[in-house]
């Protein structure tokens, strides 16, 4: 339970520092969140808890496959925003759009060869 805490506080930390620093630079908060901290952190905590170098490895494979499908959303959103939508349904056809890729990926990805372990 502890590890649980301590998990869910630094990953609350990190979110709070993307969202103090866009305030004061778009550009550098994009920076900061696009670094893959959330991965790392996983992996770290992964490794912590299981000390298993396998699911680790697929793990990090797989991660890599869901990152593409999520990618577009970066696009559709301000693109959205830019031609007038309302942030919510600009958000919501990103998201929307985000499922549906991912939806393809683990549909289609295993028939391309892509090993997508669940």
């Amino acid at each position: 339970m502890f590890w649980l805490i301590v998990k869910s506080l630094l990953s609350g930390v990190l979110v709070g520092i993307v969202s103090e620093t866009a305030k004061r630079s778009a550009a550098f908060g994009a920076l900061i969140a696009s670094l893959p901290i959330v991965s790392v952190l996983g992996m770290l905590w992964l490794w912590h808890d299981t000390r298993d170098a396998d699911r680790l490895a697929d793990h990090a494979e797989a991660t890599f496959w869901y990152v593409l499908p999520s990618l577009p959303m970066f696009l559709i959103l301000p693109a959205l925003l830019r031609r007038g939508m309302g942030f919510w349904p600009s958000l919501g056809i990103g998201c929307a759009i985000t499922i549906a890729l991912y939806f393809a990926m683990t549909v289609f990805g295993p028939k391309l060869g892509l090993r997508l372990p669940i």
